[in-house]
């Protein structure tokens, strides 16, 4: 089965109600690559915003969620509370969008796959159904920095995840969704959709300006 190509917008702590109206806005008027799927998390204070004006066709995630279903956690949100509230996504480690990726001391010394791997393996050991769960590779230092793996660092990386995931199962393997962040923009976007082992984007900054649009037509490229 082909992995539907999958586009994440992560916007931090960043926004006002102004500017994620902005945001909303141009991504309803948006010619949008409809075999995209597309997933918005704005600051846990504007969900409930983005999900009533956001286009249908777009999901809403959150950045974050509590592994407790209520109690007195002070500034924690709960699954059951985002459901509540149709919030169908969450970011975790950063259906969940699984965050992976090593510093640059790392990459550096030869042990990205090694690092990679042993970070994998504390996710295999908890998860029964991956229907839901998509990877996202974020090498920590390209987070923000304005730096960028080359294609071919970031298709290794992607091409090892996938083999490791073929020790569960060829279905598993074949299925879950493999993102690349880490200063994605417009620029880059297009050869890094062509490889075969990077399935979408998890965008940081870009995500916040009209460009935005442009990474998610990234195949059309």
């Amino acid at each position: 089965m082909a992995r539907k190509f999958f586009v994440g917008g992560n916007f931090k702590m960043n926004g006002s109600k102004s500017s994620i109206k902005e945001i909303v806005d141009n991504l309803n008027n948006a010619d949008l690559d409809k075999n995209a799927e597309v997933v918005v998390s704005p600051p846990a204070i504007y969900l409930p915003l983005v999900r009533e004006t956001l286009r249908k066709d777009i999901e809403v995630a959150a950045q974050n969620v509590f592994n407790k279903p209520n109690g007195a956690f002070t500034g924690e949100i709960s699954v059951s509370q985002l459901k509540d509230s149709d919030i169908n996504w969450v970011i975790l480690g950063h259906s969940v969008i699984w965050c992976c990726g090593e510093t640059l001391e790392t990459r550096e010394a030869g042990k990205t796959i090694d690092f990679v791997s042993k970070q994998l393996e504390s996710l295999k050991s908890q998860i029964s159904d991956w229907s839901n769960i998509v990877i996202a590779y974020e090498p920590i230092w390209a987070i923000g920095t304005g730096k960028v793996a080359t294609t071919e660092q970031a298709q290794e990386v992607h091409k090892a995840i996938r083999d490791l995931l073929r020790g569960i199962s060829d279905k598993v393997a074949d299925e879950t969704r493999i993102l690349y962040g880490g200063s994605v923009n417009e620029k880059n976007c297009g050869e890094l959709s062509k490889q075969p082992d990077i399935d979408g984007f998890l965008v940081g900054g870009a995500s916040l300006k009209p460009a935005f649009v442009d990474i998610i037509n990234a195949t059309k490229q």
